[in-house]
């Protein structure tokens, strides 16, 4: 489809295409290069209006920091991270504070390129019942079938980050509010949640 487009000069839809996955890699280096918020050891730990007085500020085991409230120690990246959310293997760096909505952003522009890329690849197949068409094929098949696979995996990821950002919590603190003090201890199960506008609104914005 994109080859056809351009060999009738239409090039704005390839161009489009091109600068997309050149804002993909610029994103991807950005978020496994940036600091997603680690805690500095000359700050101090905010403290949160928490109903329960049994939820105690702590320092950090392995970095001696003063833990602000939903930072979390990564032991890949041998730092603290405030608003942890969890470290990404794929971009070899923690999602945090800092760097959440970038990587909603990343995860968006990736879905958009997938569902493109999807499109083009079904367009290029033309479909007969013969072991020929099969062997000439086989490559383009098995892109599309990846390309799905891939658009699954991302969709489903995009969607639950959303849904945790909208209930203005993290990864860590959904897989982990049993073992996590200030919500172990909280009288609310979300203490966080401010409605799912709000929510966002702080998020994003």
């Amino acid at each position: 489809d994109l080859q056809r487009q351009g060999e009738r000069g239409e090039l704005l839809q390839p161009l489009t295409f091109v600068l997309l996955v050149l804002c993909s890699v610029l994103l991807y280096l950005r978020l496994s290069l940036m600091d997603p918020g680690f805690v500095k050891p000359e700050e101090e730990a905010e403290v949160y209006p928490f109903r329960n007085s049994s939820v105690k500020m702590r320092r950090c085991g392995y970095c001696m920091v003063k833990q602000p409230l939903r930072a979390k120690h990564c032991q890949q990246c041998q730092h603290c991270v405030r608003r942890y959310d969890h470290h990404c293997p794929w971009i070899q760096n923690c999602i945090g504070e800092r760097n959440h909505p970038l990587f909603i952003a990343y995860l968006s522009l990736q879905l958009a390129l997938l569902l493109w890329a999807a499109r083009v690849a079904w367009s290029g197949l033309s479909f007969e019942e013969s072991w020929d068409w099969l062997q000439h094929n086989i490559f383009l098949i098995i892109s599309f079938l990846l390309i799905v696979i891939f658009t699954t995996v991302v969709l489903l990821l995009l969607v639950s980050h959303l849904y945790l950002i909208s209930c203005n919590t993290t990864t860590w603190e959904f897989m982990s509010q049993h073992r996590i003090s200030y919500l172990r201890h909280s009288e609310l199960e979300n203490p966080f949640d401010q409605g799912v506008v709000l929510n966002l609104w702080r998020f994003f914005c």
